[in-house]
């Protein structure tokens, strides 16, 4: 425990950059385009709704999961991880959700995540929601389900495929806002398929090596909550194990703080933003609607706010989870 506790905080140490990626910003997409998105998405936020609520009919305990699930979702999606190629970008953190309570679990936590980004970050916006919830909570975990059950049945092992389907659903989530963008803006020589190579190139390079990462974090959260289900009687919490779980909990919240005093360039996004003047330079950016702008020193506090949320979300879901466990013994 302690030793997976410790790994978690030295991965975390590497989130230090504030730049910003994964949605696809207000005003970047046609009237026609953001319309669209949202009759394909919507649906599956309802499907996935009414998919988790039978699930806590049946069983309150997957109340908890659940939790954990968007718990887990609203730390990763705030933290800003650098990239060896000196650029950076958000974990997605939607395999988890996928792996434990199925795949149409995520399409409502993506909602709520990237509803709030929305509202209160100035981070993707409202009219491209729809959009951000078909890569982030629908194609993403798709894939990572596909992934996993694939190579289950390979018989490759457990962590492998946990690991090759948060590695793989992450780096979908990305690949397919790289098609919403190239069907949007083709290039005027090579089409569609000419744009798509620019912005997945401009992501992939950034998102391949956090996306090793998001699948080692994964590996280690699912262990976690399988070795604590799988214990005959809950171990009590050590006044050690509770100081390095104090630590990632202050880590988690002090990176949006530390982000946002350290300059370290242009984030994906503002690349694909310029990718986007250059491929289609008569777009004008359209602000169909205008959320809350929060000022440079308030961003990384609404951030750290986020991952607060996240942190307390997580720390119920641990108390609750233990207490069945005790009282199931």
């Amino acid at each position: 425990m302690k030793t997976k506790i410790l790994t978690l905080i030295l991965l975390l140490f590497l989130a230090v950059q504030p730049t910003y990626a994964m949605h696809i910003m207000e005003g970047y997409l046609p009237l026609g385009w953001c319309v669209f998105w949202y009759l394909v998405s919507i649906p599956f936020v309802i499907l996935s709704y009414k998919h988790i609520q039978g699930l806590i009919k049946v069983n309150p305990r997957e109340r908890i999961s659940f939790a954990l699930n968007a718990a887990f979702v609203f730390i990763l999606s705030a933290l800003k991880l650098p990239s060896v190629t000196g650029s950076s970008s958000h974990l997605t953190g939607t395999t988890l959700g996928t792996l434990t309570m199925g795949v149409m679990s995520m399409p409502l936590v993506g909602f709520i995540v990237l509803l709030f980004q929305a509202l209160l970050l100035a981070h993707g916006g409202i009219s491209t929601l729809g959009a951000n919830i078909f890569s982030l909570a629908i194609a993403g975990p798709l894939v990572a389900y596909l992934v996993y059950n694939l190579l289950i049945r390979l018989r490759l092992g457990r962590s492998v495929a946990i690991f090759m389907a948060a590695m793989l659903g992450s780096l979908a989530t990305y690949v397919t806002t790289s098609i919403q963008l190239a069907i949007v803006f083709p290039d005027a020589e090579g089409g569609v398929l000419a744009s798509f190579i620019k912005f997945v190139s401009i992501f992939a390079v950034t998102q391949v090596p956090l996306s090793i990462v998001e699948g080692f974090m994964t590996v280690l959260v699912m262990n976690l909550l399988v070795s604590s289900e799988g214990m005959i009687e809950p171990k009590p919490i050590t006044k050690m194990r509770a100081l390095m779980l104090s630590a990632l909990a202050l880590i988690c919240v002090a990176i949006p703080l530390v982000g946002g005093l350290i300059d370290f360039g242009s984030g994906t996004d503002d690349q694909a933003g310029e990718a986007i003047s250059i491929l289609s330079p008569q777009h004008e950016i359209k602000v169909l609607f205008q959320g809350f702008e929060p000022s440079e020193w308030l961003e990384p506090l609404l951030f750290a706010f986020q991952v607060s949320i996240g942190i307390a979300l997580f720390t119920w879901a641990i108390y609750a989870l233990r207490s069945y466990l005790n009282k199931k013994h």
